[in-house]
This record gives structure tokens, sequence and C-alpha cells, in this order.
């Protein structure tokens, strides 16, 4: 068993505008790609568990087979910039899911 920290080559979040943040997930072998996407820990309730969200603030969740490549798009609490923003730029939300137990 390992986190997704541990298979992922890169493990990032940044704006996708002021209103969405995006992860973004790559892998440097097919092999840890097919393991985390088999796996099925990077689903939708998931990320609603994580980031406290509701279904309908998942805006994507896309497994891209070619670029050994998962991209998340959630929609942001607050806008990026607004007063009570904690992250202007996005680019310390991931966090959360580096610890996910791939089996």
């Amino acid at each position: 068993m390992a986190t997704l920290y541990e298979l992922a080559k890169v493990l990032r979040s940044k704006n996708a505008g002021p209103f969405e943040l995006t992860f973004d997930i790559f892998f440097d072998s097919k092999e840890s790609y097919e393991k985390v996407k088999n796996s099925g820990k990077i689903n939708i309730p998931t990320i609603c568990e994580l980031y406290n969200l509701t279904e309908d603030q998942v805006e994507h969740l896309v497994f891209f087979d070619q670029a050994l490549g998962i991209k998340i798009t959630i929609f942001r609490d607050i806008s990026s910039g607004t007063v009570g923003d904690r992250d202007v730029y996005g680019a310390q939300q991931h966090a959360p899911l580096m610890n996910i137990l791939i089996d």
C-alpha cells in the first residue's frame, strides 16, 4: 500500500480562474497511473469528503490516459483575493490528496 504522494510525480493545485481550483496529478509510469486509476480511490465522494464539498461543487474529475494524469476542478468557497481567502493562488490546496492510500 502506498500514498498518492508516493506514487505521483506531480501533485499540485492552482487557480483555474478566481472561482475555481484545479488539481493536477501526473505519473512517470503507466504502472503507477493505472494502479491509482484502477484503485477507484480517486472519485467524487472522496474529493467531497476531503474538501467538505457537495457533489455539485466538483466541476470535473477526468482521467487522461495519454498524459498519465488526473485533473480535478472544484468551485472555490471564496473567490481568489476576496477578504477571508486563505490561498490567493490556490497553490497549497493539494495537501489533503497526498495521503490517500492506494491498494
